[in-house]
């Protein structure tokens, strides 16, 4: 192991529990992995002793609700702690018990849910501690709490602690002062207009947290620990409105001096560590950081404030997965650090960090695609890792006949397929027409905010050297060489291209990849004929660079709204775009490119746009020549990957994945 990397794997304490190394798993929303009883389905105790097993030293769960009765929660979306204490502490200990055998800890953390910021139709009642909007919907009133409920919930933590150490847990998180969730906003003077005890002075807005911990303590005894989730800054301009990193801006919620003064009434209340983030459900990226975040560990600021002020653990996330990066933050800014997104991209880092093979840890994109992005539609799972969420289910096992394996194309989906493949014993020869794997990923990452996807091909590189892979590169493959190659089983992977302008008054205009690649560089006046991903993030890209960029977009929305794209990741790009002084014109089109002047048609009239380069990022078709040439060979056939449908990265992997699983 590295040395300098040893500070990591040293023990760490929250109050008298001891921790084997100084890593823990941050708490991602189990949705969907609950059983009809509200306890831990067998999934989600599998993906939890999974992380166990990659060795972890503490994992906090994801929400696990106390309530669902005040708010009308039917059918089980995420455990419930008391709906049946039964089967509650029976699945948690059958759990618990596998995760202690690998000398990892686990708190479970329980949440009050989500008041104002509930996804509109999944509650009954709708609540917050005053009367207000919905975050999502401002049609949407939600009233304001009873004392009666908020002593309900208030009871429900304290039974729900008890109930969690009889299922074998190690400690709780309250889900409390953090994120806009329904605590939170009890503590945010800007959403709690109240006028009795839990409205007014900061004291009395932190009351319900306060009691929560000070019942706990009562209840399970002063040894057992309680951690606390807690967002030292709201971030945040006003509703629904976020502020970016270094964005000069009048705090509309919890400013730093609060968040001190906060952390002070809550840790003398009785909370054994806090768990440091920034943001609410109005600066939404704050707390579920996509790629455009360019700094990484970027809570450290806040850790080190709170360093300073309390005398309790501090456990910080936020893409801390660099070690160099995680060893500085010890001491400094926090004394465990916490790893989410990562985890579930390679539930082994922590051992693989260990053992000292960085080079073969799986990377997190910050996509968000596998994870937030499918929460309304089903459970969390990981873009770059299919088997997560599944691990028992939708693992990797042996093929039951060796066979070789042809796959033509070397981008993500060829790339997955190979590894698959291999893995599972089969002989994998892949052809790849250019001088190096990765595909559109090349052209992709180029941005340094996408700088992920190029550690994805450098991951893929060396998992198909480990797995024995046979990577022809400059091997270009046609019809009749593949009908003649000894292969048992043929798969076509020859991605996608961009889509180019055909007409001739615009036949001026280069590609997004063209540019991207350093093809062709552009001038001053950059205007963008299409606001989908690629346009956008490549816009972005150029202005972040000095360059005067249009987006023309002929729809009435950019990125195609904001339901095409997990929403933390569009909205901060929506930020970046403006902030940056990206122009966005909706509902047009650009008719003409001449002489450097981009005619543009929007609403009946024609703007003349400046435009030394005209970009064209008008989406991708198929590459699926050679699979049409081929598809009626009498050999085990597929087509995957952007050759069979253009996608994302998360389905060119899982759709590689699936088909090479059953080979």
């Amino acid at each position: 192991m590295k040395t300098t990397y040893e500070a990591l794997f040293e023990p760490a304490y929250i109050g008298k529990c001891k921790l084997k190394n100084k890593m823990a798993m941050a708490p991602m929303g189990p949705i969907g992995y609950a059983d009809p009883h509200f306890a831990f389905n067998q999934r989600l105790q599998d993906y939890y002793v999974e992380r166990a097993k990659g060795g972890i030293g503490l994992i906090i769960t994801g929400v696990c609700t106390v309530n669902v009765d005040v708010e009308g929660i039917g059918s089980p979306g995420i455990p419930c702690v008391t709906k049946n204490p039964k089967a509650f502490v029976h699945n948690g200990n059958q759990m618990n018990d596998r995760i202690h055998a690998y000398g990892a800890k686990i708190f479970l953390q329980m949440t009050a849910n989500a008041g104002r910021s509930t996804m509109p139709g999944m509650v009954q009642n709708c609540i917050a501690p005053s009367a207000q909007e919905n975050r999502f919907d401002p049609s949407l009133i939600h009233r304001e709490m009873t004392r009666e409920e908020i002593r309900q919930y208030t009871n429900d933590f304290i039974k729900g602690a008890v109930i969690a150490k009889r299922a074998g847990f190690d400690g709780v998180e309250i889900h409390a002062v953090h994120e806009g969730y329904l605590l939170d906003q009890f503590a945010i003077a800007l959403y709690n207009h109240r006028e009795d005890e839990y409205g007014g002075s900061l004291e009395n807005r932190l009351r319900f947290a306060t009691d929560i911990v000070r019942g706990i303590k009562h209840a399970c005894g002063q040894d057992f620990p309680v951690s606390l989730r807690f967002s030292l800054k709201s971030c945040m301009k006003g509703l629904r409105q976020g502020a970016l990193p270094g964005e000069v801006y009048d705090e509309a919620g919890r400013d730093i001096d609060e968040g001190i003064q906060a952390a002070k009434f809550l840790v003398s209340a009785g909370y054994d560590a806090l768990n440091v983030d920034a943001g609410t459900y109005d600066s939404w990226y704050w707390n579920h950081p996509p790629m455009y975040f360019e700094e990484e560990g970027m809570y450290r600021p806040f850790g080190e404030i709170l360093k300073k002020e309390v005398d309790v653990p501090i456990i910080l996330a936020g893409r801390m997965e660099n070690p160099d990066i995680a060893v500085e933050a010890l001491g400094k800014s926090c004394d465990i650090v916490e790893y989410g997104r990562q985890l579930l991209a390679d539930p082994d880092y922590p051992e693989k960090l260990r053992r000292g093979r960085l080079d073969e840890v799986r990377p997190c994109l910050g996509c968000h695609e596998g994870c937030l992005g499918r929460i309304s539609k089903a459970p969390v799972s990981c873009a770059v890792n299919p088997a997560c969420g599944r691990e028992m289910i939708y693992g990797i096992t042996p093929g039951a006949r060796k066979k070789t394996v042809l796959i033509v194309g070397g981008g993500v989906a060829g790339c997955e397929c190979a590894r698959v493949a291999a893995a599972r014993g089969h002989k994998v020869i892949l052809c790849e027409k250019s001088g190096c794997l990765g595909g559109n990923l090349i052209p992709g990452g180029m941005p340094e905010f996408k700088r992920y996807d190029h550690q994805l091909v450098r991951w893929y590189e060396r998992q198909l050297e480990l797995a024995g892979a046979e990577v022809r590169l400059g091997q270009e493959m046609n019809a009749g060489e593949v009908e003649r190659f000894p292969a048992d089983v043929v798969v076509i992977a020859t991605g996608s291209v961009p889509i180019r302008l055909c007409r001739e008054e615009l036949s001026a205009a280069v590609t997004a990849d063209e540019v991207l690649m350093g093809r062709v560089v552009p001038g001053e006046h950059v205007v963008m004929i299409g606001g989908g991903l690629v346009g956008c993030e490549t816009g972005l890209w150029l202005a972040k660079q000095g360059k005067k960029v249009t987006v023309v977009e002929m729809l009435p929305e950019i990125l195609g709204g904001p339901k095409a794209l997990p929403f933390m990741n569009y909205s901060m790009l929506l930020d970046l775009l403006k902030y940056h002084g990206v122009k966005i014109l909706k509902n047009a089109r650009v008719t003409s490119i001449h002489d450097r002047i981009a005619s543009v048609e929007q609403e009946g009239g024609i703007t003349q746009l400046e435009a030394d380069t005209v970009i064209s990022a008008v989406g991708y078709r198929s590459e699926n020549r050679l699979y049409e040439a081929v598809k009626n060979m009498d050999r085990e056939l597929y087509n995957v990957g952007d050759s069979s449908r253009v996608h994302n990265i998360m389905y060119a992997i899982w759709d590689a994945y699936e088909v090479a699983r059953n080979i």
